[in-house]
């Protein structure tokens, strides 16, 4: 018998499970079911202007089983542009502009909604406010699959230029 064969045959996982969820009971019985947008902060960083609703370090919520953020793009900007799995689906509350998918342009404006595309090798993706005047806004959605598959997802998760509007 292997060391590990020996370690796993002193666990009950069965009652592991039942611990396990007896434990989410309690973490959930006082955890936030409305996310309210005014207690959240904006976020400046390498991607730009983010607002986090749901997102795998946030452990107070009643959910953990998505990501959800808001981003804004001032007038004329754009954001990072990244690599990751895909699987996004994307909607446009204001503004006009495009993304880049693999270098396609895809135009969007307020109330359309983009899928980004979950590829095996992953996709290449930036978002562009094309109006010089008023801010683009979206909210953007997708599994927690970072807690089951790692941040990489296969494919690697790499910020490949950052937002202009990024303060450091």
């Amino acid at each position: 018998m292997s060391d590990r064969t020996a370690k796993l045959a002193k666990v009950n996982f069965w009652n592991e499970l039942l611990s396990l969820r007896d434990t989410q009971r309690e973490l959930r019985k006082d955890a936030v079911q409305v996310v309210r947008s005014e207690e959240l902060p904006q976020e400046s960083n390498q991607m730009g202007l983010m607002r986090w609703y749901l997102h795998p370090a946030i452990t107070d919520t009643v959910i953990s089983s998505l990501v959800f953020f808001e981003q804004e793009i001032p007038p004329g900007s754009r954001t990072g542009r990244l690599k990751f799995q895909g699987g996004q689906v994307i909607y446009i509350l204001e503004g006009r502009g495009h993304t880049l998918i693999d270098g396609v342009k895809h135009s969007w404006e307020g109330g359309d909604l983009l899928n980004l595309p979950l590829r095996k090798d992953g996709i290449i993706v930036q978002h562009l406010n094309d109006d010089p005047d008023k801010p683009a806004k979206f909210v953007a959605v997708e599994p927690n699959l970072w807690q089951c598959t790692s941040i990489d997802r296969g494919c690697g998760f790499e910020l490949l230029q950052s937002s202009p509007d990024h303060k450091r």
